[in-house]
């Protein structure tokens, strides 16, 4: 999956419109370097929209997030994209590492797109994982985020935003932009290019009205992602993140999954030479199988209802 190593990845991926009063649909792909299905399953997006010309309320925007890192194939530059987004960075204006200045850049492609020339401003955030995956949403319970989750057929997590500062769909709550991030499955697996892709034709639907069956590829480009890759929709709260010190050597035991069920006392990983092992019976979720990360894991339990 590196056939953007050699290309230069351009800051609009692409932008559909038939000038029709309606939402933004902001979606962002790539923030990773090491990510690239969102850019791709966007590009097959625009590829198809331009083919048929269906019509759509308000306006859709595909935009690349860290292009060096992309262009490398590398998670990051000089710090993690996902992280630079606080309000400190932003309200001081800060412009000093190589990921700052990507956020900059995509902060001006969002300004181009003013709340009040929109009817309402969703965003999508695109991301895949280290570990092979189930499907799932990452939600912030702030606007109408957690409702306008629910209408899409997958697991949901509640709170990460509210452990990790500094990720973009934070700094997007925050402005007021109701959405959420979506992790299609792992980095270099096939299906998650195919999960992206049917999550921003459902978000096209949901938000601008589109009439699926317009295009030529409907309905695999969405059931492979609705039907066959995705579980059926539960939700989770996040109650625990194992964080981890640059100096820290941490392995995390073999073969874990995401959303798999951990028991009281199992041995998770060993950090420092010493066993970490689970307080819960839970689920754990994004274990650390990368080298870059201070994310070691994190601890889920299902919600009932919604």
């Amino acid at each position: 999956m590196s056939k953007h190593s050699d290309q230069h990845i351009s800051r609009v991926i692409g932008k559909y419109t038939s000038n029709k009063e309606g939402p933004l649909l902001f979606v962002t792909a790539g923030i990773h370097g090491n990510e690239p299905s969102g850019v791709e399953a966007l590009e097959e997006v625009f590829k198809q929209l331009e083919k048929t010309k269906p019509e759509i309320k308000g306006t859709l925007v595909g935009v690349s997030g860290n292009q060096k890192a992309l262009n490398k194939n590398k998670r990051y530059i000089d710090e993690d994209l996902n992280r630079v987004w606080t309000k400190q960075n932003i309200e001081q204006e800060i412009s000093e590492t190589h990921e700052q200045k990507e956020m900059w850049e995509i902060i001006k492609t969002l300004e181009e797109f003013p709340e009040e020339n929109f009817t309402k401003r969703y965003f999508l955030d695109c991301h895949t994982t280290s570990s092979p995956s189930l499907p799932y949403i990452s939600v912030q319970v702030v606007n109408d985020n957690d409702e306008w989750a629910h209408k899409f057929p997958t697991y949901i997590i509640r709170g990460f935003s509210d452990i990790i500062t500094g990720d973009i769909d934070h700094y997007l709550s925050r402005i007021g932009i109701t959405g959420f991030v979506f992790e299609a499955g792992q980095h270099e697996d096939e299906t998650s290019v195919e999960n992206h892709e049917g999550v921003i034709w459902l978000a096209l639907k949901e938000a601008c009205e589109l009439d699926l069956s317009k295009i030529e590829t409907y309905p695999e480009c969405v059931n492979r992602f609705a039907k066959k890759n995705a579980p059926e929709q539960k939700t989770f709260e996040l109650i625990h993140r194992h964080g981890l010190e640059d100096s820290d050597i941490f392995e995390m035991e073999p073969g874990y999954e995401n959303f798999q069920k951990i028991s009281k006392g199992e041995l998770l990983a060993k950090q420092n030479g010493n066993e970490v092992r689970s307080k819960w019976d839970a689920r754990i979720f994004m274990p650390l199988y990368q080298s870059q990360g201070n994310d070691a894991f994190f601890v889920i339990e299902e919600v009932e209802g919604k």
